[in-house]
């Protein structure tokens, strides 16, 4: 007896791809509406597209929803690397929340963003960024070695 064949699901479409990230972040942060997520999501990626240079962005581009990447791509590099607090800090003097708040925007979108990007991809990010930026991907901050 053999089993009728199930059709196969269809590809995602970029903008489910870019829904379904805009879920998780929803998720993880417990935001109450979809709008705050994407709001979220759009200015944590486009202060690490602020940050964040070289092929790792590049990469990281290429692992992102087509809409998220282009957060991402669409800002210049400063050439003015921020620690993990700085970050935190000049994303919520460019917002109406608090650093508190904002750290936890922060991590709500990197720790889904480092899913997306796997592991290996991440802890390239990591290493290429000041100190501080480890726990805001949801890892632990390990201390280099002076």
């Amino acid at each position: 007896m053999t089993l009728p064949s199930s059709p196969t699901a269809p590809a995602p479409t970029a903008t489910a791809a870019f829904d379904q990230l805009l879920e998780k972040v929803r998720y993880e942060g417990v935001y109450p509406t979809r709008r705050q997520a994407q709001d979220v999501v759009r200015r944590v990626l486009e202060a690490l597209g602020r940050q964040l240079t070289g092929d790792e962005r590049m990469e990281l581009a290429a692992r992102l929803p087509q809409e998220a990447a282009t957060f991402l791509t669409t800002q210049i590099p400063t050439g003015r690397p921020l620690t993990g607090w700085g970050f935190v800090k000049d994303l919520a003097q460019g917002s109406a929340g608090t650093p508190a708040t904002t750290r936890w925007d922060t991590g709500s979108v990197l720790g889904v963003v480092a899913r997306i990007a796997g592991d290996d991809l991440t802890s390239r990010i990591v290493s290429q960024l000041p100190e501080g930026y480890a726990l805001l991907f949801g890892r632990a901050e390990l201390l280099r070695a002076a």
